[in-house]
């Protein structure tokens, strides 16, 4: 099935994802996103309008080499520096798939980015970055309401 729903058959490449991405007809219906009420509305106020939840992620192993490595390190205690650099780098390249994904919509910038590290097995990992794409309209709210906060 295509990645943003109907028939067909299933989205296999990353060509493929970029394109059914790209043909997404935006500013009209629905979309989704993480932002609070509040930070929606802030947004808004600000002449920024929230475009569509964007991601990236990164999987990665240590491998075999790799993690033996790791491991003898970590008896001796200290930092891994393999295994940070690779955290590092899996970030860094989860944050520019989410930030190439956000261009392909047209959007201005990205807000609410989350960061997320989920575990398989013993050496697989992979981060996911999501945030919610916005794009600068200029149109402001125009409002002078005020946000409440209920404390008791």
């Amino acid at each position: 099935m295509p990645l943003f729903g109907g028939g067909g058959q299933q989205t296999s490449s990353m060509q493929q994802v970029e394109q059914e991405i790209a043909s997404v007809n935006l500013g009209r219906g629905a979309f989704s996103s993480d932002l609070t009420g509040q930070e929606f509305w802030l947004l808004k106020d600000q002449g920024y309008t929230p475009v569509a939840l964007v991601m990236g992620n990164r999987v990665f192993s240590m491998g075999i080499v790799g993690g033996l490595a790791t491991a003898l390190r970590g008896i001796a205690r200290g930092e891994l520096t393999e295994y940070t650099q690779l955290m590092y780098d899996a970030r860094q390249l989860a944050m520019s798939r989410m930030k190439r994904e956000a261009d392909q919509l047209g959007a201005d910038g990205i807000v609410g980015v989350d960061f997320q590290i989920v575990h398989h097995g013993t050496d697989i990992m992979e981060v996911w970055a999501v945030g919610t794409a916005v794009k600068y309209t200029g149109q402001t709210g125009g409002s002078t309401a005020q946000v409440v906060m209920n404390t008791g």
